[in-house]
């Protein structure tokens, strides 16, 4: 097995992502994992900025979840870190656990935000555990973010809901993470308004290039 490397940054505003799948049937090959190519559609159609993601797949084990955390953080230098699964009440699901142990500050907003979008349609969404973490480095920092395990919650909860006129019924995560991105020194990361806007302060954004500047 080839040792993990750095990823390289082909843009300064790249945004280099770690999506992590938590699941020991799939990681043992009993089905197909649904959540990494969910990320990855979801990213792709969300990001306006450059992006390159780097995929895990593992099984539903505390410090194996800690180790590929850190591994995508300090070593592969992802600015942002997306997990899916194991953020039950069930014996396996030790997510949020391990996540906690890797972070140097907790972001509890993530995981009140998701658990009010999941209301919307469930009860049993209060049985969710999703927590969001800052691992900070001498040199590096990253957003951790546990997501549910389910396609269409991943969605929704990045996303946020929508009425039919397209005005925002419940914001989604995602409008926060550029910016949180931008204060812990990463790059600058820009949306599809038409998908998720990202939300920074006037003073935190870029300058739009005036219409009439010379191409």
């Amino acid at each position: 097995m080839t040792a993990p490397t750095r990823i390289a940054r082909r843009h300064p505003d790249e945004l280099i992502i770690g999506l992590v799948s938590i699941s020991d049937r799939a990681s043992a090959g009993a089905y197909q994992d649904e959540g990494l190519p969910s990320l990855r559609a979801w990213l792709g159609g969300a990001l306006a900025s450059p992006w390159q993601a780097v995929d895990r797949l593992i099984p539903d084990e505390a410090a194996r979840i800690s180790e590929t955390l850190i591994e995508l953080v300090d070593t592969c230098g992802c600015d942002l870190v997306l997990t899916t699964g194991g953020t039950g009440p069930a014996r396996r699901d030790v997510t949020p656990e391990a996540t906690l142990a890797v972070g140097t500050k907790e972001m509890p907003g993530f995981g009140e935000q998701m658990r009010q979008i999941s209301l919307r349609f469930v009860p049993t969404a209060i049985l969710s555990r999703q927590v969001a973490v800052v691992r900070e480095r001498p040199a590096h920092a990253a957003l951790i973010v546990n997501l549910p395990g389910q396609p269409k919650a991943i969605r929704e909860t990045l996303e946020g809901l929508k009425a039919d006129d397209g005005s925002t019924l419940v914001p989604g995560i995602f409008a926060a993470i550029p910016y949180c991105i931008d204060l812990i020194g990463g790059p600058y990361a820009e949306t599809r308004p038409e998908v998720i806007a990202a939300f920074r302060p006037k003073s935190a954004r870029r300058p739009q290039p005036s219409p009439d500047a010379a191409v």
